[in-house]
């Protein structure tokens, strides 16, 4: 009775056809369009999918290809198929990655004055340069014990939230960026973040925008912080690695933070100044 109990887990287990299935869904995408794609045959398309056909290893990576799953996932569907996985899984802290952390390390370093911050698939702080840690003034320090989610510490009302002065905008910004990167990798650790996420409270009254921020609605959505300077307003940019054969690198995105009016690059510029004489 053991055996058969184990055995019927063991064959509950997706199967490789169930993976290539459910991740063309998720890319709604026919057969017929991933056959064209993948310069394959519908007919051995559908029979991978059925469990008719098995796929070499790499059929596998070829499809994983056409269909962009990322490389965390591609390893499932290795294992699934009977493979070893091909993409290996490094801490940042592994020799083989001293390039990868002094590339991350010149880039948040040569954006300073203005702040920069490296984070994970699932939004965790790696690293910031020293321009973020003035911007968190007045955050609850339990937000701020490692590890860090930044999107947490962004809308947490205990956070950042409280001092957004576009905070109804800037959250319905973050929470689609969730929402897409949701569908694309299907991780369930954001689907409960953003389960989380929404649950915050969020005002219902829409602050009047300043001319400025105006001018920047028609192109992208500014991040105002009310500080004791003033309102700053930035717009980000995401940076992440070319080519990667990591898993943790493939991983990392760079968030970079521009001013988005002339007074915040003066007081930035300023108070690096400053720094940079200290």
């Amino acid at each position: 009775m053991r055996l058969l109990g184990l055995s019927s887990r063991m064959t509950s287990a997706p199967t490789i056809g169930n993976h290539l299935r459910e991740w063309r869904q998720r890319r709604r995408m026919s057969q017929l369009e991933l056959a064209l794609e993948a310069d394959i045959s519908t007919r051995h398309l559908s029979f991978l999918e059925t469990g008719r056909s098995s796929p070499s290893r790499d059929m596998v990576l070829h499809l994983s290809e056409q269909l962009d799953v990322p490389l965390r996932e591609r390893n499932v569907l290795l294992v699934a198929a009977g493979y070893a996985p091909a993409y290996t899984e490094r801490s940042l802290d592994d020799p083989a990655l001293a390039g990868v952390r002094k590339a991350v390390d010149l880039v948040l370093a040569g954006h300073a004055p203005y702040p920069a911050l490296a984070i994970d698939r699932h939004w965790t702080l790696v690293s910031a340069n020293e321009a973020v840690a003035p911007l968190l003034t007045g955050v609850d320090a339990e937000l701020l014990e490692p590890p860090v989610n930044v999107l947490r510490l962004s809308l947490h009302p205990a956070g950042l939230a409280p001092r957004i002065a576009n905070l109804p905008e800037w959250r319905g910004h973050l929470l689609e960026r969730l929402r897409r990167q949701i569908e694309v990798s299907g991780d369930a650790v954001l689907a409960r973040l953003m389960a989380e996420l929404r649950a915050y409270p969020v005002p219902s009254v829409r602050a009047n925008k300043p001319a400025a921020e105006a001018n920047y609605a028609a192109v992208l959505i500014p991040f105002r912080l009310v500080t004791e300077h003033g309102v700053l307003s930035f717009f980000s940019t995401t940076t992440v690695f070319g080519t990667p054969v990591d898993i943790t690198v493939s991983e990392l995105a760079l968030e970079s933070f521009f001013p988005a009016d002339a007074a915040t690059a003066q007081l930035l510029g300023r108070r690096g100044g400053r720094q940079a004489e200290a």
